[in-house]
């Protein structure tokens, strides 16, 4: 009688680390947030790769899912250490989970006197705090994430020499690096005279400052020894608005050379308060808020090619009771905040009615037209968005290959 041969034994089953990392990238892209890829690809070696290991990835899930709001930062006048107050969404734990894992109460900051710290904010950009003590004559960039803190001395008082008339420090910003994480971390340092800037910066591979040289003067010639107001750094380039004078002050941080461009025509002349930013392709924009309607211009090339402030839409929020419950007359206003990446920040003005009632915080895309609500506070200091950059240990370098044996 012939023997029986066993049954062959089943396949080994398929899991999801067997799955090739086109696949996984499928997965990956419809994860609600930016969290909850970092828990995913840190669960294991296969899910890590598959992110680091595409740019194209990358760029792709930042498109679908921006880089999320975790908070914004109030930074009072005064000695009081800036306050976070953070974005609540319980839809999503995983932000959350960040935001609760996070140091945004900046305990790492070095405070020689605990009733003066004497710490403010500059800029907040690449998931980085970057904060001044003029006590110390000290910066300090500080993630809050990572809690990693760097200290970096004032530039030196040569920065001011050769001035016509007073010069006076203007901002102080960080300069953006791309997905080379071996960048250094580097800082632009501006200051103004009677009719002339000048910059230098700061680099952590040297630890020491470069001063650049003065700007060519301006025309006409200020009359108000502060001729510039705050400005914003869009995509490597610091933007000043004239405080008298139809143009904006240009420094290129790459060439480190300053210029100047003109406002949209409807600007001129004009005292509406608006502010300069980026859409979400990364152009150029202004935004300005007239009552309870938003006015969009972005810096663009017309049908000859020449570049030029084209209009591009009007947001009617009136609409924004929906969301707070209030009215138009108890709001006010609306007030813009800062505009990063395609978002624009405003508030409602009832703080500046009376200061002791809250303003309402939102949001809108200008993509796609959807306000988002924030949250209610007090309008009483310098606010600064805190947005989650991408984690450096999502991005492929040679430095984890070194660490992986790779």
């Amino acid at each position: 009688m012939a023997s029986q041969q066993s049954p062959p034994p089943p396949p080994a089953p398929t899991t999801v680390i067997d799955l090739g990392n086109d696949l996984l990238r499928e997965i990956f892209l419809r994860l609600p947030s930016l969290p909850s890829l970092v828990r995913a690809a840190l669960s294991c070696r296969t899910f890590l790769h598959a992110v680091r290991s595409s740019p194209a990835f990358r760029r792709s899930f930042s498109a679908a899912r921006p880089p999320p709001l975790l908070g914004l930062f109030f930074d009072p006048d005064g000695p009081a250490i800036p306050t976070f107050a953070p974005l609540r969404r319980r839809s999503d734990p995983d932000l959350a989970a960040v935001v609760r894992g996070a140091d945004f109460f900046l305990t790492r900051l070095p405070d020689d006197d605990d009733t003066f710290p004497g710490w403010v904010i500059e800029d907040c950009r690449d998931g980085y705090v970057l904060l001044q003590n003029f006590n110390s004559e000290q910066f300090a960039v500080y993630n809050p994430l990572k809690r990693a803190l760097d200290l970096i001395p004032h530039p030196p008082d040569q920065l001011f020499d050769d001035s016509h008339g007073d010069a006076t420090y203007l901002e102080c910003y960080i300069l953006s690096s791309s997905e080379d994480t071996a960048q250094p971390l580097r800082l632009v340092y501006t200051c103004h005279d009677e009719s002339r800037a000048r910059a230098a910066v700061f680099s952590s591979d040297s630890r020491e400052w470069q001063i650049f040289r003065w700007s060519e003067p301006v025309t006409p010639q200020p009359e108000d020894q502060h001729w510039l107001k705050v400005g914003t750094m869009v995509n490597g380039f610091v933007y000043w608005i004239h405080a008298n004078e139809a143009y904006i002050f240009v420094l290129n941080t790459a060439t480190l050379e300053f210029s100047q461009m003109d406002l949209p025509p409807a600007l001129v002349g004009r005292d509406f308060m608006f502010r300069v930013g980026e859409n979400k392709d990364g152009e150029l924009c202004i935004v300005c808020a007239l009552e309870f309607d938003l006015f969009v211009w972005v810096w663009r090339a017309d049908l000859d090619g020449t570049m030029m402030w084209i209009f591009d839409k009007r947001f009617p929020l009136e609409r924004i009771v929906e969301f707070t419950n209030g009215t138009l007359e108890e709001h006010g206003e609306l007030r813009i905040v800062a505009i990063v990446g395609g978002y624009v920040y405003f508030s409602t003005n009832e703080t500046f009615e009376d200061p002791l009632y809250p303003c309402w915080f939102l949001s809108l895309c200008l993509e796609t037209s959807e306000v988002d609500t924030i949250f209610q506070k007090r309008f009483d200091s310098h606010i600064y968005p805190y947005i989650m950059a991408w984690p450096p240990s999502l991005i492929e370098s040679k430095v984890h290959h070194q660490l992986e044996g790779v």
